[in-house]
């Protein structure tokens, strides 16, 4: 009785660590969005696009990890006026996030109020 007690404790964990290995070399590297925004309308920009943005992004699963606050310049050029980073699961996920027409069309009315450039990296896993 105690060998198979071992035996199915054995065929358990070995299981069990089967599948976080499988998990892991099917986890994706996270993709961090970065957004350089010169607003040329503050308060419309905060009053009519960031609203729609944010709703859309936030569905897709975005966590916004910075959103405007001060920035300096190490080397080179110092950054546009607003910088957001977002965080995503993947560099899909990102990508259905901004293609998405909740966002495409948010982004219509951001377009109107700032020039926007917007580029995702792909993080280390």
């Amino acid at each position: 009785m105690k060998g198979n007690f071992k035996v199915g404790l054995g065929i358990l964990v070995g299981f069990d660590f089967g599948a976080v290995v499988v998990e892991q070399l099917h986890a994706q590297p996270p993709a961090y969005v970065i957004s350089e925004i010169d607003v040329t309308n503050a308060d419309a920009y905060a009053k009519e696009y960031v609203p729609l943005a944010n709703k859309a992004l936030a569905e897709s699963g975005q966590k916004s990890l910075v959103s405007g606050g001060k920035t300096i310049s190490f080397a080179g050029d110092p950054p546009a006026a607003r910088i957001v980073v977002s965080i995503f699961e993947s560099m899909e996920k990102a990508q259905a996030a901004y293609t998405s027409p909740a966002y495409i069309e948010a982004r219509k009315i951001g377009d109107k109020y700032g020039k926007l450039r917007i580029f995702a990296v792909e993080g280390i896993q």
